[in-house]
């Protein structure tokens, strides 16, 4: 029984408990927050055994093999390297740091100890068809891609002062949205080797970040484009459009919902219109109809328990969160800048 303790008790608690919950050989046995009385309350109202109120002292639980971590970017990487220096494997969020060189060092500290990122965008069912799709020739060489996320979410409405608002800390439209979209990218088309950027916030608020725009080039020769709000009240939703030489696939989802409600479809040249895909449903997805990023990530958790089981890398780990924040400061450093940023083989 692998016995797994979680810092973070709001996404940790409604999303990685029971994620985790769903395969028996786990158990998570520690929750740790910052209030003392409510993480002991959320605890004992959560059926699990340990509560702290500081999580070196989770980290360090004999009580406790592997660690999940929810909490903002910049807390992350003193977590998890005090986990790894101690041997015990890591399933951090995204993105999983809040700067470059916090995320190289929780890289280089892994080594051969299994680590996740919870990039759970690309085990949406739909998203996993789209995939097999693209991979098995569906529009032929891709040309271009095109990406428009236009959504209201509840810090921005609400007006919020934390990470998911606040660039400064990790987050902003970049880090706490955009992030999912630089894994996608490099995960249906590729690695991107160079990008242009332009970021901005509320025009009455400037420093809330709430918008990403990009320009982008990948080592295919596909071109791509990206444009991404997070404060769009009724927005249009989340839409992926792949253009190629032979077809074109379109991976959409108007709804809220961020994990629910994506369709595919397709044409391949001499078709006229695009035609709906089916998608295999997946049962584990309707148990959870209000809180629908749980069966996604159970998946993510699934690979992740395995990896720890047979002593082998999961995938995403924290190299492909590594990626990412190399992508992410490109990110900034071009819009810092006003011009293109290639991107090289980086290396923490």
């Amino acid at each position: 029984m692998i016995r797994v303790g979680i810092v973070g008790s709001n996404y940790g608690r409604l999303v990685q408990l029971p994620a985790f919950r769903l395969d028996p050989r786990c158990q998570v046995t520690a929750l740790a927050g910052s209030d003392a009385a409510r993480t002991a309350d959320l605890a004992r109202a959560s059926g699990i055994e340990h509560a702290f109120a500081a999580w070196p002292q989770l980290v360090e639980s004999d009580a406790v093999d592997a660690i999940a971590i929810a909490t903002p970017p910049r807390l992350q990487p003193e977590i998890a390297l005090a986990a790894l220096r101690l041997g015990k494997p890591v399933f951090a969020e995204k993105p999983m740091a809040g700067d470059l060189e916090a995320a190289a060092a929780m890289l280089r500290q892994a080594g051969a100890t299994p680590t996740m990122v919870d990039f759970n965008f690309t085990e949406v069912m739909a998203w996993q068809k789209a995939k097999a799709m693209l991979d098995d020739g569906a529009v032929g060489r891709l040309r271009h891609v095109i990406v428009n996320w236009n959504v209201e979410n509840n810090a921005t409405r609400l007006r919020l002062k934390h990470w998911k608002t606040n660039a400064e800390a990790g987050g902003g439209a970049l880090g706490n949205i955009a992030s999912h979209s630089l894994h996608a990218f490099e995960w249906f088309c590729g690695p991107i080797t160079g990008l242009s950027a332009r970021l901005s916030g509320l025009p009455d608020d400037p420093a809330m970040e709430t918008t990403v725009s990009l320009s982008l080039a990948f080592r295919s020769g596909a071109a791509g484009h990206f444009a991404m709000s997070c404060a769009s009240y009724l927005g249009t939703g989340h839409r992926m459009e792949f253009y190629g030489e032979d077809g074109t696939l379109v991976l959409a989802n108007p709804t809220s919902d961020y994990m629910r409600g994506f369709t595919v479809s397709h044409a391949r040249r001499p078709a006229e219109a695009l035609v709906p895909v089916a998608v295999d449903d997946d049962p584990l997805d309707r148990q959870f109809p209000t809180e629908t990023r749980i069966a996604p990530v159970s998946r993510l958790m699934h690979r992740f328990l395995d990896a720890i089981e047979q002593r082998r890398p999961a995938v995403p780990g924290f190299a492909e969160g590594y990626r990412v924040q190399v992508l992410l400061d490109a990110v900034r450093r071009s819009h810092a800048a006003g011009h293109w940023i290639e991107i090289a083989e980086h290396n923490p």
